[in-house]
């Protein structure tokens, strides 16, 4: 790691060691990373890409860190690539047409569809994380999803190789993208939205975040809802049926406010987390013989 070290310090690129990544994930948990890049734009990107493959180095790329779990031990084999300090322009290229940088946050993006008098978006403000992980995961909420409104995504290879995937190559489902599968790192987003009224695009966007502020336990660190829901069931549901609101392992509990989250109530560890999340699905599978699948990554 040494040697790549000094080849990115050779780049130009912003790059820290020993950075704690409780500080860029929502659950505020996680060791330090030996090597964090902040390329600034795709360009930059791309050469510390091809660095990295020159010098044979795993690499990691993290975006908001919304839907992620790092062990408390680190990244020390990886260098960790963060795109979501750059990458992050949003434009229109005709009238219902906005390209996002991965980037980005959604909650800017949102912002900006709705500066523009666009609809189709509503249901993703308030949603965490950069539109990049989204794209990655189809995210989804209130009965919207990306896969409505997502056109195509540009992409990097390991190598800094440039692609694209449109339409039905994107191989979009519930919580599913094509990219679950290749091991490629998308720059940027095509959608297509349509003309709408403001003022009934902002009513939506607030009454859809007055919801989660209902229902959500926003007031404490999370990755949101930790599971995805098995088919016929709802993962809160069964979890509140089990009796776990309100369980606690370390500093890691079960939201009392939402069963399908589990939050870091106080100084909780990635260990705690994790111990938490397998007696949920423990409990659920002895009670109701469901498995529970997690929505978040693990990075251990």
């Amino acid at each position: 790691m040494t040697n790549l070290i000094k080849k990115i310090d050779l780049l130009g690129v912003h790059y820290k060691t020993d950075e704690p990544m409780k500080n860029h994930t929502s659950f505020k948990t996680g060791g330090n990373a030996v090597l964090f890049i902040e390329p600034s734009d795709e360009a930059e990107l791309t050469e510390v890409l091809k660095v990295c493959d020159e010098n044979e180095a795993d690499i990691f790329i993290l975006g908001k860190g919304s839907n992620l779990l790092v062990s408390d031990d680190g990244i020390k084999d990886r260098a960790v690539i963060h795109i979501a300090g750059g990458l992050d322009e949003i434009k229109l290229i005709d009238d219902t047409t906005i390209v996002a940088g991965a980037g980005a946050s959604l909650a800017s993006l949102c912002k900006f569809a709705l500066a523009n008098e666009l609809t189709g978006l509503e249901f993703a403000y308030g949603i965490p994380g950069s539109c990049g992980g989204a794209a990655f995961m189809n995210a989804g909420a209130y009965g919207g999803e990306m896969k409505d409104v997502l056109v195509s995504c540009t992409h990097l290879d390991k190598k800094g190789n440039k692609g694209t995937f449109t339409g039905d190559e994107l191989d979009l489902s519930y919580r599913h993208s094509v990219y679950s599968e290749k091991d490629l790192i998308i720059t940027s987003l095509t959608l297509k939205l349509k003309k709408g009224n403001k003022d009934e695009i902002e009513s939506r966007m607030n009454e859809l975040m007055g919801r989660r502020k209902d229902k959500q336990p926003l007031e404490y660190p999370s990755a949101g809802s930790v599971f995805k829901r098995p088919e016929g069931y709802f993962a809160g549901a069964l979890i509140e049926q089990s009796g776990l609101k309100g369980k606690r392992i370390g500093g890691a509990m079960v939201s009392e406010k939402h069963a399908g989250f589990i939050i870091n109530y106080s100084e909780a560890t990635t260990a705690h987390v994790i111990s938490l999340i397998k007696h949920c699905q423990a409990t659920v599978k002895d009670k109701f013989d469901v498995d529970l699948e997690t929505e978040i990554r693990f990075v251990l």
